[in-house]
């Protein structure tokens, strides 16, 4: 289940604050920012409807630490301000360097249709950009009403209108190079909302960098609010990272066959070009892109056809835009359709360029295996989030778009016959050759780092330059930049120094440690980091109910003991303890439950921990049900430890640790050696990503601990994905356990996450004798079997095959080849033993559907 994500900004400029106002969510998807620059995204927990300043701040600091320090120091270094030395503690209110020097006129196109909403919002974020020489167009795409003409003629006058009758989005951006004013063309979608600095940060690129051609932005989510927007962001979304990239090729030759994939340049949505360079490389391909039957790629074919001709293209992270993702799932299945109009593009560059030809086979060839098909097998082996028919669908997309193209090109032609043409013919793909292309020398400068640091003018000469960095005269270290020929802009230059140097700027001349170094340096941060209000409220409030189950079989020692525990915990929840009779003929259990008499009595005569568990969960009134043995025993404080992680909206259930009461006897000792029931003192999570993990390597639920000492959000039990405990699992039915793991195993499956909580801990009294243990450790064998089985009938999970026949064999072979040298002491009866139950699993899971399909199924719905 994808749950709503808020999508935030979290400015570290100002000080941190608790996010409010999350009912209804499960979790957060946190841009970071610094001066408004994007360092990088963060998944934040949501506690009691609030996500508290202090998490943020840790959070933050634990996965961006490095990225906020390079940052600073790039500030730093950028500084006109004259500083001794670099100490984070003067960079923190240091601003990114402005623009100086001219604004050029930029034209904004926005190509849009038939969608005057969502047009609407863009160009209400379009009047809010930083820019003070604008020249806005909005080209209406063949429209089928004057909506748009009359948003932009009665909202936004201030803009120009322009219609552009042929259908096809790369027809509206040739549209816009003909009507533009400005010399630098930034493109963007009516489906976007563009961020104030957007605009300066696409035109900084172009300034510091005169032979950059082409630049593209990041892509944000604007809201992940249904399935279909988080199934896309999962996928990848538009984003590609927070690292500033640039792409160049000598000209005339072959592109490598890996940057072809001109996809992870970035997007048509944000994307901006001197307008001189379509004269040199043609306009776009009105064959290709929305509107035509390829669907898409007019922006991919663009960026290919910049490498091809040997300019810079720069993918610029602080070029910030956000796209609202498609919000119905069938929309989402026609957008990954139409994404195979990657290979529409592929069929228009080898038709221009056919020396690519064999370049693209491998790309294709590659790109097929290693995502589509991959992700594919993945999704045949064992269920997945992502669905697999949204990657048939994909790839069935892939397949088509190698059709496409001829049969949009057969239509552009009719196109151009009736309403004829307004592109000039692509000039001949054969350039100049620059000379200067034909040495391979390297540059050496020296740069003084106390000095402000200026563009690197005089190195033209050279393919790249190799920069050695003093600091009051003394090296410090050293960086390449691959230039090309081009001067080296400051902002470049800045980024190698800092990305080669890092720490060490931090030491000037004073020989220091990086350890060292690095140990100031969070410190600092987190002083300035540090949330300055109390800390926030994270405790699970009292009014939420609990419900404690306890299934129960002719043990009213044990029972009695267990219940004593149960009635003196600590709480201030409201609190119901219900007993499950699982042999109500024998009439032993009512007695002991008679002397307490808040406790609640259920009978289920169909004898199985499973059955039992699920008459008590419909029975229970708690919104959290947690679920205990008879042969336990617990501290007072046990429930409340249990249960306050579910102060976290994503968090569906708790597991604690089960120490031994006792060790007295042999039987005792060999069971902890086996394994035992308890999972150690350390704390962990794991949610879907743990779950998929592997496609070889089936899910270790029995990792997570076991229902004698578990809590559950109650709503999980009514929910088609999950539902009650599976009957067919479960001490009392022949397969012996595995309801417990089972029941772990749908809740990751179904995108939830699972805490281990070690502090919530309890007593279990094990077996005392050896022919009890002898019966239990046959019984868990049979039951692991059983259990995967289980997850392999139901729900098509395929890993469970190589662990059943190697993994699990293997793993006896190795603990009875260690007894053999001595190297444990467990028995080799014992081993045996476990083998047997495994090999009897198959049989006992299917004794145990013929049971109850005799007895009957318990449904959510049962009263």
């Amino acid at each position: 289940m994808l749950y709503p994500i808020k999508v935030v900004d979290i400015e570290l400029n100002r000080p941190l604050e608790t996010i409010v106002g999350l009912e209804g969510y499960k979790a957060i998807k946190g841009l970071v920012r610094l001066h408004n620059v994007p360092i990088g995204y963060v998944d934040l927990p949501i506690t009691n409807d609030i996500c508290p300043a202090e998490t943020i701040s840790k959070i933050i600091l634990q996965e961006h630490s490095w990225t906020i320090i390079q940052h600073l120091l790039q500030n730093g270094l950028a500084t006109k301000i004259h500083l001794n030395s670099l100490r984070l503690e003067d960079l923190f209110e240091i601003k990114p360097a402005e623009n100086e020097g001219e604004s050029p006129l930029i034209t904004v196109a926005i190509c849009s249709r038939d969608r005057a909403t969502d047009l609407d919002l863009c160009l209400s974020a379009i009047t809010k950009l930083d820019y003070p020489n604008l020249d806005i167009l909005i080209v209406d795409n063949a429209p089928s009403n004057d909506a748009t003409q009359n948003l932009v003629k009665d909202k936004y006058p201030q803009y120009r209108y322009v219609c552009e009758p042929r259908p096809g989005l790369d027809w509206a951006r040739n549209r816009a190079i003909v009507e533009a004013k400005g010399e630098i063309i930034a493109y963007t979608d009516d489906d976007v909302i563009v961020d104030s600095d957007w605009v300066k940060n696409l035109v900084r690129v172009f300034l510091k960098n005169p032979e950059v051609m082409a630049v593209t932005g990041l892509v944000v989510p604007y809201e992940l609010e249904t399935e279909a927007q988080i199934l896309f962001e999962k996928q990848g979304g538009f984003g590609k990272g927070f690292a500033t990239k640039w792409y160049r090729v000598k000209q005339g030759e072959k592109i490598p066959w890996y940057l072809l994939g001109t996809g992870n340049f970035g997007t048509g949505a944000n994307m901006a070009y001197r307008r001189q360079i379509f004269e040199q490389v043609g306009y776009f391909d009105p064959a290709l892109d929305v509107g035509t039957i390829t669907n898409g790629a007019g922006d991919l074919e663009m960026f290919f056809r910049i490498l091809k001709a040997g300019h810079p293209l720069v993918y610029e992270p602080k070029a910030l835009i956000r796209h609202r993702h498609r919000r119905e799932y069938n929309q989402l299945k026609k957008q990954l359709i139409n994404n195979g109009s990657v290979f529409s593009y592929f069929v228009c560059a080898i038709m221009a360029y056919p020396e690519e030809l064999l370049s693209f086979v491998r790309l294709g060839i590659t790109w097929l295996l290693t995502w589509h098909c991959k992700r594919l097998l993945i999704s045949l082996l064992h269920p997945t989030q992502f669905p697999r028919e949204l990657i048939w669908a994909e790839l069935r997309g892939c397949l088509i778009g190698l059709i496409r193209y001829p049969q949009a090109k057969k239509n552009l032609a009719q196109i151009i016959a009736t309403q004829g043409n307004f592109i000039p013919d692509r000039v001949p793909r054969e350039n100049p050759q620059n000379d200067n292309w034909q040495t391979n020398q390297t540059g050496v400068v020296t740069i003084e780092l106390t000095q402000a640091i200026q563009p690197l003018t005089q190195i033209t000469n050279y393919q790249s330059v190799h920069i050695f960095c003093t600091w009051e005269g003394k090296p410090l270290g050293s960086a390449d930049i691959t230039n090309n020929y081009q001067i080296i802009s400051t902002t470049r230059l800045i980024e190698a120094i800092v990305t080669n140097l890092g720490l060490k700027l931090l030491a000037g001349s004073a020989q220091i440690s990086q350890d060292l170094l690095w140990s100031q340096a969070v410190t600092t941060l987190q002083q300035h980091y540090q949330p300055k209000k109390a800390a926030a409220n994270t405790k699970l409030p009292a009014h939420v109910s609990v419900s404690i189950l306890v299934g129960t079989y002719d043990r009213p020692k044990d029972l009695r003991n267990c219940l004593n525990c149960l009635v003196a915990q600590n709480s201030p929840h409201p609190v119901e303890i219900i007993v499950v009779d699982n042999h109500p003929d024998s009439g032993i259990t009512p007695p002991v439950v008679a002397e307490f008499p808040k406790v609640k009595l259920v009978s289920e005569a169909r004898q199985g921990v499973a059955y039992a568990r699920n008459a008590g969960i419909l029975a229970s009134s708690g919104e959290i049900i947690v679920t205990t043995d008879d042969d336990v025993t617990m501290p007072k404080d046990w429930l409340e430890n249990l249960i306050a992680k579910f102060s976290r909206a994503d968090v569906i259930c708790i597991t604690g640790n089960i120490l031994p009461l006792k060790l007295d006897t042999e039987s005792q000792k060999l069971f902890e050696k086996y394994g035992g029931l308890g999972r150690g003192f350390e704390y962990f999570e794991v949610s879907s990503e743990w779950f998929e993990r592997s496609p070889l390597h089936v899910v270790p639920t029995w990792e997570l601990g076991g229902t004698a000492n578990a809590a559950f959000r109650a709503k999980i039990f009514h929910d088609p994905e999950i539902g009650l405990m599976d009957e067919t699992l479960g001490p009392g039915m022949p397969s012996g356990v595995g309801e417990d793991i089972y029941l772990f195993y749908k809740i990751l499956k179904a995108g939830y996450t699972i805490i281990y909580e070690p502090a919530a801990y309890v007593w279990h009294r094990h077996r005392q004798d050896m022919s009890a243990l002898r019966r239990q450790l046959y019984n868990y064998s049979k039951g692991f079997v059983s259990y995967q089985l289980t997850t392999l009938l139901r729900d098509r999970d395929w890993r469970v095959l190589p662990n059943l026949f190697f993994y699990l064999p293997g793993y006896h072979l190795k603990r009875i080849y260690h007894r053999l040298r001595g190297w444990n002491d467990y028995p080799i009866s014992l081993s045996l033993l476990e083998i047997t139950g495994n090999i009897l699993g198959p049989l006992a899971l299917w004794q145990s559907y013929q049971r109850v399909n005799q007895q009957g199924r318990t449904s959510s719905q049962t009263p």
